[in-house]
């Protein structure tokens, strides 16, 4: 199988959250990190899915307006490529995907992992979880979201991105 793309968006709504996305099936599956991705191993964050998104939105950098879906300002905090280890479709049906990263900021091992409902009007709710690989980091090292808060695409910070409102798209 050939890489597909992933993106990570740093993403100022309502609250400020990461929105981490995968190619796949002509579409780009989405999960919402309200404390964003992390290189420590075996670190869980809750990913909450949402709307799946077109494939052209990797490359959204900007504000989407008021009273629209997601309102809010936009930078590209990480972008690259992506492989499944094997069936991806079949894996994320299954509640499980373990997948390899080739980012920017993030690289390595990586999982989804679907969270059972403990009650029927529960919204689904998944795991992201760090792999332990050469990529990893020990726990209580500094947070890659600190560290590194810019944009990949504009090196923007995401309060520039809210000020400019010039809704810059990047197809890189």
């Amino acid at each position: 199988m050939t890489d597909l793309a992933f993106v990570v968006q740093k993403h100022a709504a309502r609250r400020l959250h990461y929105d981490f996305r995968l190619e796949l099936d002509g579409v780009l599956k989405s999960w919402a990190l309200a404390r964003g991705p992390s290189l420590v191993a075996g670190e869980r964050r809750l990913a909450v899915p949402v709307e799946d998104h077109r494939l052209d939105y990797a490359g959204f950098e900007g504000v989407i307006p008021a009273g629209s879906y997601g309102a809010g300002a936009v930078l590209v905090w990480d972008r690259g490529s992506w492989k499944p280890d094997g069936d991806a479709v079949a894996s994320l049906a299954a509640g499980s995907l373990r997948f390899y990263l080739h980012g920017e900021k993030l690289t390595g091992a990586g999982r989804l992992v679907r969270m059972k409902a403990k009650r029927e009007e529960h919204r689904t709710t998944w795991l992201l979880i760090k792999g332990l690989d050469a990529a990893a980091r020990p726990r209580g090292t500094s947070d890659i979201l600190v560290e590194q808060p810019l944009s990949v695409i504009s090196t923007r910070a995401i309060e520039e991105v809210s000020a400019a409102d010039d809704g810059l798209r990047s197809r890189e």
